[in-house]
Order: structure tokens, then C-alpha cells, then sequence
């Protein structure tokens, strides 16, 4: 009886951010960025196929193209197509697939045709598998991964609320409403092949 009643509550959850997630995705089409919730804060993104959606990102965000950039995704099987997976050990698989879903990138080798604005001047790609149900859910439906990368103009602290986000960008881009996740801090990020600690978590 519980079960039931909790599947009847997730359905009616799905069908309520469907409409929401489908205008996202719509905006994602358009080579639009978008705001979203993530882990700790809230998150700009775009399709990281799409040149002129990621400088519009970078531009927004005043942010060198030379860093690089985040991919979020729902699975690793959506990150494939950017990643170099013959380039990885079972071991350092096992070791990035232990924390995820979750908050940790990992800076892993890119394929030599993924595109220059994802990896900066690099030829790594920092890549995450969320565990925020709502990003997973937009990921999924958009069929691949999207651009990460922390909502806040230069200077200013990452917004934690859809508040905070039309506070710092106005009505300039769309939003997905929802909660972020209660972490405190941005996702912690490691490299895959030697285990350095880029940054706390």
C-alpha cells in the first residue's frame, strides 16, 4: 500500500517537470544557456555540441575559453562520445564509477574529436555523473551530456536559488526550477589517470 502510494507520488512528480524540462530542452535546441540546480549550486549550461552556445556561456560567464570546461551527464554511456575510454585502466574506472553517481568530476582524456571550447588547451575533459534527479532527468531526455559550469557572473558567489539567479541575470536566460542538492560545496574534482586532487569538495 505504502509502494503504491510512493510510485502514485513519483509519477505525479514526473509529469509536473516534464513540461518544465521540455521548455529547457527546447531552449537547449536553440543553442540557448540555461540555468539549472545542481549538487550544491546552481549550474550554467548549454549543448556542448554547439559552438556558439558555449562562447555565449563564456562570454556570460567572462571566463577564458583556455580552462575548459564540465560536462554533466546522466550516465557514463552519455559521456562516451567525448571521453578517450581506451585510455583508462579498469582500476581508474572502477575508481571514478565508485563515486558516481555523485558530486565528484573527473578530469579524464578527451577524444582527439572533441571540440577545443569543451577542452580549453587541454587534451583532458573534467566529466561528472550527477546524482540531482531533476539534472538526470533533463540529461536523459535531451539524450547527452550538458555544459556545467557554476551560475554566477564574475566576482560574484554562485547563485543557490532560482532567486539569486534572476537577482545576478535578470530574464536573460531560462530556467530550471527546482532545489539544489544541500552540499555546501562545488563538486570535487580529481584527475582519472594520476589521482591529484584539483579541488575539495
Amino acid at each position: 500500500m505504502v509502494s503504491h502510494k510512493k510510485n502514485k507520488e513519483l509519477k505525479t512528480m514526473q509529469n509536473q517537470s516534464t513540461p518544465a524540462i521540455k521548455n529547457i530542452i527546447n531552449a537547449l535546441q536553440q543553442q540557448q544557456v540555461i540555468a539549472y540546480p545542481t549538487e550544491a549550486v546552481f549550474g550554467l549550461g548549454c549543448d556542448p555540441d554547439s559552438e556558439t552556445a558555449v562562447n555565449k556561456l563564456l562570454e556570460l560567464k567572462q571566463r577564458p575559453w583556455e580552462k575548459g570546461l564540465i560536462l554533466i551527464a546522466d550516465s557514463y554511456e552519455q559521456l562516451k562520445n567525448y571521453v578517450d575510454d581506451s585510455q583508462l585502466t579498469d582500476q581508474q574506472r572502477q575508481t571514478m564509477f565508485a563515486t558516481w553517481p555523485g558530486p565528484v568530476t573527473w578530469v579524464v582524456p578527451a577524444k582527439k574529436t572533441t571540440p577545443k571550447w569543451l577542452t580549453g588547451k587541454f587534451d583532458t575533459l573534467a566529466v561528472r555523473v550527477t546524482n540531482h534527479e531533476l539534472v538526470k532527468e533533463l540529461c536523459s531526455q535531451y539524450g547527452k551530456p550538458i555544459v556545467s559550469t557554476s551560475a554566477n557572473l564574475s566576482g560574484l558567489e554562485p547563485c543557490r536559488t532560482t532567486g539569486e539567479v534572476v537577482e545576478q541575470f535578470q530574464d536573460t536566460i531560462p530556467i530550471l526550477d527546482g532545489e539544489v542538492g544541500g552540499r555546501l560545496n562545488p563538486s570535487e574534482i580529481r584527475d582519472a589517470m594520476t589521482g591529484q586532487l584539483y579541488r575539495k569538495g
